[in-house]
């Protein structure tokens, strides 16, 4: 059975795509066979007759076995806004995104299955990231966008984690105020006071080089984890 991580993050637009490719490919490099699924996906455009999500296409690019995008990203809806409102009154089905998962689980050693939005984010008029993760009974990485407010809202993302009984196995923070005031002196608080280790922390990029971000991960402490 593969080992899988839940990925999901302090708020929307921290950076969670660019941590799972680049776990993909830390992983990857390690031998192991890996593959990612983003399950609900707003602000999809249509390529080849379906909606489809840049960030679930990067999934699929970097994995490595080809998997068909239906398995990656079973809910894709064309909105830019939340999922509960981009999804309008269809239904979101967690059997069906476990079907989808166990189709995936089946020839990888690894699976990232990102949620969207922050953990609390509504995926549907009655489905959460935090009831997702719960459901598919999966350990948390938890990605901290590093700007001002960033302890505060890796504090009370973590609380809430925990206090769902997962098992938040780690974080990466991204940098995401490039002029950030004691940006070092927060990185250093958080990992005094956030009591899950550090996998590294990605600097702020215009452009995504997943090359330079896996070389921010703490491959010791990440093969801890498998």
């Amino acid at each position: 059975m593969a080992k899988a991580f839940f990925i999901t993050g302090t708020d929307t637009d921290v950076g969670k795509t660019w941590v799972t490719v680049t776990l993909m490919r830390c992983f990857r490099n390690q031998g192991l066979k890996v593959s990612a699924m983003k399950p609900v996906a707003a602000g999809c455009s249509r390529q080849d007759g379906m909606l489809k999500n840049t960030d679930a296409l990067l999934m699929q690019l970097h994995a490595s076995d080809w998997r068909s995008y239906q398995l990656i990203n079973p809910y894709a809806f064309e909105p830019a806004v939340s999922p509960h409102l981009a999804c309008g009154d269809s239904l979101v089905e967690l059997d069906l995104i476990n079907q989808s998962f166990k189709q995936l689980e089946r020839d990888a050693d690894v699976v990232l299955v990102e949620g969207a939005g922050g953990w609390y984010s509504p995926l549907s008029s009655d489905l959460t990231n935090a009831q997702l993760a719960e459901y598919m009974q999966l350990p948390v990485i938890l990605v901290v966008g590093l700007r001002l407010g960033c302890i505060n809202h890796a504090a009370l993302t973590l609380e809430a984690i925990n206090r769902a009984s997962k098992q938040c196995v780690g974080w990466v923070g991204v940098v995401i105020d490039p002029v950030m005031q004691g940006l070092q002196a927060n990185i250093d608080f958080l990992k005094s006071n956030l009591d899950v280790p550090l996998l590294g922390v990605f600097p702020n990029l215009s452009c995504q080089d997943f090359e330079l971000l896996a070389l921010q991960i703490d491959l010791k402490m990440l093969k801890k984890l498998i």
